[in-house]
């Protein structure tokens, strides 16, 4: 059991009540001030930090732009980044359209996806994802690369020995380009080697033409990845023609 015991009070306190009184007076009254001054500086305090905040983000040559990193680029140069960037060298970072700078970039053709963020204290940095060549294509005399998506992004001397070109008339929409670079994409790497071309006449009317001289007839690049194994069990029995549009019924001829 634990006894609480009360402080003696001095002789003058035992003597002197009012004194004491006022003593506790005294006390109360500087406890209020304290509590509201207490909030005072607080709030002043909040203030000076907002106000030191504002004019470091906003007014300081702190948190300016003094360098731009990129990353990702290797069909670009960084030189032809930064002139599309066009980021504004001495600039606030807190200030800058990243949106502006994104569009900019991304409007270079080699571009896939790019992110644009700041590099606090006094950076930006540009992270480019370029397109994957997985074909050529000869459009107007000039040889020119396609991603997946169809899109044609830069330009060959030559069509590389390595990779398969799309034949196509000179009026081929963009769409029946776009279902070429579908279906070579979906070949798996053994199998891409041994096309030399992807012939196509409109949409829904690829063929390949293999290495050996053998014509696939493909179709449409629905079900491309199941059409890709049947015609590599299909290429193991020698042919003219392989038909495997219908990938549940491949037909071949001319053996």
């Amino acid at each position: 059991m634990i006894t609480l015991q009360r402080t003696p009070l001095r002789g003058s306190e035992r003597r002197d009540p009012a004194n004491r009184s006022r003593r506790r007076f005294v006390r109360r009254q500087w406890l209020r001030r304290w509590l509201v001054w207490r909030y005072v500086i607080g709030s002043v305090l909040l203030v000076v930090l907002s106000v030191a905040g504002v004019w470091l983000v906003f007014f300081s040559s702190t948190l300016t732009v003094k360098h731009v990193d990129v990353q990702g680029e290797s069909l670009l140069s960084q030189e032809q980044v930064l002139a599309a960037a066009k980021v504004p060298v001495g600039a606030h970072l807190a200030e800058l359209d990243l949106g502006a700078i994104r569009t900019r970039v991304a409007g270079l053709a080699p571009v896939k996806h790019v992110d644009v963020s700041r590099d606090w204290p006094d950076g930006v940095l540009i992270k480019v994802t370029e397109r994957r060549p997985v074909a050529v294509v000869q459009i107007g005399g000039r040889y020119q690369a396609m991603d997946a998506d169809g899109v044609l992004f830069r330009t060959y001397p030559r069509p590389p020995a390595h990779m398969p070109r799309v034949v196509s008339p000179a009026t081929i929409s963009s769409d029946a380009l776009a279902e070429a670079a579908r279906v070579i994409a979906a070949l798996p790497p053994g199998l891409a080697a041994r096309v030399d071309h992807a012939g196509v006449r409109s949409l829904d009317q690829v063929t390949l033409t293999m290495r050996s001289g053998a014509t696939v007839l493909w179709g449409s690049d629905a079900q491309s990845a199941l059409k890709a194994e049947v015609l590599v069990r299909l290429l193991a029995h020698p042919a003219r023609t392989y038909d495997v549009s219908v990938p549940g019924q491949p037909v071949t001829s001319g053996g």
